[in-house]
């Protein structure tokens, strides 16, 4: 796509209020283009777009394109939708999210962050110290960065930070100079149909960081080491606990709302230095490793030490990652994104090590029927270091599958494998009544999912003190 010349036409995004979609949009529309999009819902992502005046459609149908000559289609939006169906008809060109991004950010020094979790806190990590470096780089992130209110911001350098999207397989097609590899795991089935699919996937995606750019890896994580080795290249620097890596993760310890740890490096033709007493408002290994993905690259680029540490002790945080809400009767209240089971334990394990005298309660709403399907078993075993879980009833995303297990038996899967209580609950208001009957000091509650039980946690003030 030339860029100059798409500026005179009307792109149409379809499922412009997802995070991803939205952020899109804004940064389009910040570049001149001219920009407009539907959805099923109101939510805030389209309030943020409504504010740059962006023209949005409620609803789905064929009259919200007829001014329309280029769509941008989410992953999530199925191919019988009304308007694919229209545009294929006018035959309009119609592009995924990916692809889009990948003209958009063409021109750029882009740093892609991919993996199965962790992306969008790594992403807002890195972007937080560019920001402090005075870098000023455009940012289109998975989720919703606090410090900036927003999940993506035009800025006016040379630099893009990336949140790449694998759930369709698109985000190899994004151009990366400097890439991120968080981990990989068994995510997106319904796409990639076997697990080896999705490491082949990685495998493209690493072969195309130029030779003068760098994959960042996780070789803690075994999927990565895997595909570090098969993939056979070389501009690779690796980063974790291992005694291996070259940003070296040592001395770690948990306080109340904080990790604290050092790094060591160990790169190529250059002395081995300690970066000592790194501080990150955030708990648990796994947002060490995030952050430490965002030191390796700001690190290698020429970022000072000073400005790492500075950055990162007053990093304001991602929205829907372990965010309190309120407290009740002493107890305290989160919301975590957390729908997949390697998620689900990591929150688990980061609240024991900085709350050792707390009592785990995860409210956990499981998000799609066919990930339910696919990971039942570890679901069932990702509980262990909690003390309880509220079972809400599924959010189907939109899925008409049948599930493959009886919801009381999935239940009963949890209490054999994690060995805690399970309780039902069938709404938003029985949820409230239940915690507002038996929640005390001694207690912490997570919210898990990525479908409404955000919501649902959010709205529990109003609801528990009336």
């Amino acid at each position: 796509m030339n860029i100059n010349l798409a500026k005179s036409e009307i792109i149409h995004f379809v499922g412009i209020g997802g995070i991803g979609m939205s952020g899109l949009a804004l940064i389009m529309i910040g570049l001149g283009f001219k920009v407009q999009g539907s959805d099923k819902s109101l939510n805030k992502n389209v309030e943020r777009l409504k504010k740059s005046r962006i023209k949005f459609f409620l609803g789905h149908s064929s009259t919200n394109i007829k001014k329309a000559t280029i769509l941008v289609i989410s992953s999530a939006i199925k191919k019988n939708n009304i308007e694919i169906r229209e545009a294929k008809k006018r035959n309009l060109p119609i592009y995924k999210r990916g692809d889009m991004l990948a003209h958009i950010t063409s021109l750029k020094k882009n740093i892609v962050v991919s993996g199965s979790h962790g992306k969008t806190t790594t992403t807002s990590l890195i972007a937080s110290i560019f920001a402090k470096a005075k870098l000023d780089p455009t940012i289109i992130n998975g989720g919703v960065i606090n410090s900036l209110d927003n999940s993506a911001k035009l800025g006016k350098s040379e630099w893009s930070i990336l949140e790449s999207d694998e759930s369709d397989g698109s985000f190899i097609k994004v151009p990366s100079t400097y890439a991120v590899v968080t981990n990989v795991d068994r995510e997106h089935m319904d796409y990639y149909k076997s697990l080896d699919d999705l490491k082949r996937h990685f495998i493209k995606f690493m072969q195309k960081v130029p030779s003068f750019g760098k994959t960042f890896i996780c070789i803690d994580d075994k999927n990565n080491r895997e595909i570090w080795k098969r993939s056979k290249i070389k501009n690779i620097l690796t980063y974790g606990f291992s005694k291996d890596s070259n940003f070296k993760i040592k001395n770690c310890s948990f306080l109340k709302n904080k990790s604290i740890f050092d790094i060591e490096m160990r790169l190529p033709n250059k002395k081995k230095t300690l970066l000592k007493k790194i501080e990150i408002p955030l708990i648990g290994y796994h947002n060490i490793k995030n952050a430490t993905a965002a030191i390796a690259v700001s690190y290698f680029i020429g970022i000072s030490p000073t400005t790492l540490k500075n950055s990162l002790k007053n990093f304001k945080g991602v929205e829907r990652r372990f965010n309190k809400i309120f407290s009740y009767n002493g107890a305290d209240i989160y919301d975590d994104y957390a729908h997949h089971p390697t998620e689900i334990k990591e929150v688990i394990n980061g609240v024991n090590n900085s709350y050792k005298e707390k009592k785990i309660i995860c409210v956990f709403q499981p998000h799609r029927i066919s990930r339910l399907n696919d990971l039942k078993n570890e679901f069932s075993s990702s509980f262990k270091k909690s003390d309880s879980v509220i079972l809400c009833p599924i959010y189907k995303a939109g899925e008409n599958l049948k599930l493959n297990l009886n919801y009381s038996e999935f239940a009963k899967q949890i209490i054999k494998q994690s060995k805690v209580r399970v309780f039902f609950v069938n709404s938003q208001n029985q949820l409230a009544k239940f915690l507002k009957n038996f929640l005390n000091q001694e207690d912490i509650v997570i919210g898990m999912g990525a479908g409404s039980i955000s919501n649902w946690i959010k709205e529990l003030p109003s609801l528990m003190r009336k």
